[in-house]
């Protein structure tokens, strides 16, 4: 399967993703709290998740990631949603994403003329977001993997959406923040079924497993192993782990590698609130210069670090990097801007 990420690779030598698209919602004032998460605003404020994406288009990004990650037929039935209605909401969800695309890439190709870039920019991709089950059960376990139930039945969960995803507009489906084997084998299997290029990337408590306890290398030779899959790797992880995760995966494929972690600090399920870093003695900052915890305005802290870091995740492996919760358009920005001045100096 062709990589929709080549032409990126080709001309620039990285695919810029984008951040966090439910932080970006909280920060503009929307309350997420809800089990349908950042998929609440598809419904309440479909305007406000459109400007969220064009901010990350305006940033940098390559590659904009539909706010379905938590979206499900059966989140939806528990809202109250019959299936042809739930089905709607997802095909609404990513020609939102694509209508950004177009709108950005419109005003962008006008522009060519006028402006000149060190590295031009070619048309971004839109991906449809697919979680894990746990983000269903809306309670952390997807930083857990402890489901209990079996990758068949992992398979009948995803099934559904994933035929509604797969004839979508969207250029591709990023499976994000996968914590179990069972889950892994049950998306790849669905993957070579229904053709749509796809990336798996991994939920890692630290530097050499998923989150159930796989060991990374295991889990990357099954993803690997799948025709459907077209890139692998790492999100939502502490960025102090990036490195050795995205060398670890890069070692075990020759298949794209992502990376795109979150701010740091730790997921409190129950006060649904992202909690910072701890130090060793007990203090507050973070355990060291990656893991920090948000800005007031909800992006990334030491902006200047994560764009030095994200050329070290290049270097390791990784051929897209990007950011997770709580990273958000000036961090992006930042990134990029490191990203093509390392491409100028190739």
């Amino acid at each position: 399967m062709q990589s929709p990420f080549d032409p990126f690779l080709t001309a620039q030598g990285f695919v810029a993703l984008d951040g966090g698209v439910a932080s970006e919602l909280e920060r503009a004032g929307h309350d997420l709290n809800d089990p349908l998460w950042s998929a609440k605003a598809l419904l309440d404020d479909p305007g406000a998740v459109l400007a969220v994406h064009r901010a990350f288009l305006e940033a940098g990004a390559d590659c904009i990631v539909t706010a379905t990650y938590q979206a499900t037929f059966q989140g939806f039935a528990d809202r109250g949603m019959g299936e042809a209605e739930a089905e709607a909401a997802l095909l609404d969800a990513v020609a939102l994403a694509v209508r950004a695309r177009d709108q950005f890439w419109t005003r962008e190709e006008a522009s060519l003329g006028r402006r000149s870039r060190a590295v031009p920019r070619l048309r971004p991709l839109v991906a449809a977001g697919v979680g894990p089950y746990g983000a269903y059960l809306a309670d952390g376990s997807e930083y857990r993997g402890d489901y209990g139930i079996g990758m068949n039945a992992l398979e009948a969960f995803h099934r559904r959406r994933w035929q509604v995803l797969a004839r979508s507009s969207a250029d591709l489906i990023a499976c994000e923040t996968i914590p179990s084997l069972p889950e892994v084998r049950a998306l790849a299997r669905l993957a070579g079924e229904f053709g749509k290029p796809m990336w798996i990337s991994f939920s890692c408590p630290d530097g050499d497993r998923l989150a159930d306890g796989t060991d990374l290398a295991q889990a990357t030779r099954v993803a690997d192993a799948a025709p459907g899959v077209f890139a692998l790797g790492v999100n939502c992880v502490a960025p102090r782990y990036v490195p050795g995760l995205v060398a670890e995966v890069a070692s075990g494929t020759e298949k794209a590698v992502v990376a795109y972690p979150n701010a740091g600090g730790a997921w409190d399920a129950e006060a649904k609130r992202w909690d910072p870093p701890t130090r060793r003695d007990g203090g507050s900052t973070g355990q060291s210069r990656w893991d920090a915890p948000a800005e007031p305005g909800g992006d990334a802290v030491e902006g200047a670090d994560w764009a030095t870091a994200c050329l070290e995740w290049l270097a390791a492996g990784a051929d897209a990097v990007g950011g997770c919760c709580r990273v958000g358009p000036a961090t992006l920005r930042r990134m990029r801007a490191a990203m093509e001045a390392r491409c100028a100096l190739r």
